[in-house]
């Protein structure tokens, strides 16, 4: 039977039963690390690392958009040099309006102020490990796929994605770039994540700050 939402109160219950299922999915040992993609990945990491014993480290991401339809993604940044951008009919177009009119800049500035914010680890600390990528949710995969590819520059071990809830169609794309996927819930043409939970907040910085607080100081 397929779920229906909401299958979580917040992001948090979401972790703490994404948590079990990696659990049962395997061991990631002394090596692995939780990596969340903040903003909403971070409380859903959290969880995810209290419940496996692992350390938590954060690793930026941002959507590149026309600022007249901020929810519709053309293109996502993320460290190392790497972007993404929306296939189809007049995608090209869209990628050089993204860079004429300042919107890819805007982002890439965003994404340093973001990685100086939250702490996000030099890369070379995270090469050879297992690293468990986590976020709230992926509708089109996009912010989630440019993760992936900078994540994959570091040369990890082991990259297992781990999410609550995932679209069908995307994971199988996404299943290709990792060596394993967890999800809870895989479900046909998801458009909205916060759809999944009851309780599903935008989170200020000063927010995800509180939440990183108690992982600050710790070796990946």
């Amino acid at each position: 039977m397929a779920p229906h939402p909401p299958l979580w109160t917040d992001r948090h219950a979401a972790g703490l039963a994404l948590a079990e299922r990696l659990r049962s999915a395997g061991d990631h040992g002394d090596l692995g690390t939780v990596v969340a993609l903040p903003r909403g990945g971070v409380p859903v990491g959290v969880a995810v690392a209290e419940g496996l014993q692992l350390p938590l480290v954060t690793w930026s991401v941002r959507k590149v958009a026309d600022p007249r339809w901020p929810e519709l993604a053309i293109g996502a940044v993320a460290s190392g040099g790497v972007a993404v951008w929306r296939r189809g009919k007049g995608a090209l177009d869209l990628q050089a309006m993204a860079t004429q009119q300042g919107w890819l800049q805007a982002q890439e500035q965003e994404l340093l102020r973001r990685q100086r914010l939250f702490g996000d680890p030099p890369p070379e600390t995270l090469s050879g490990r297992d690293l468990v990528v986590v976020d709230d949710g992926i509708a089109t995969g996009m912010t989630v796929k440019a993760a992936l590819l900078s994540l994959a520059q570091v040369q990890p071990r082991r990259l297992t994605l781990a999410v609550p809830v995932v679209d069908r169609s995307v994971a199988e794309e996404l299943a290709g770039m990792v060596d394993q996927l967890v999800a809870l819930a895989r479900v046909d043409d998801l458009e909205a994540v916060g759809l999944w939970y009851e309780t599903f907040t935008q989170l200020s910085d000063a927010e995800v700050l509180q939440l990183l607080q108690p992982w600050q100081g710790q070796s990946a």
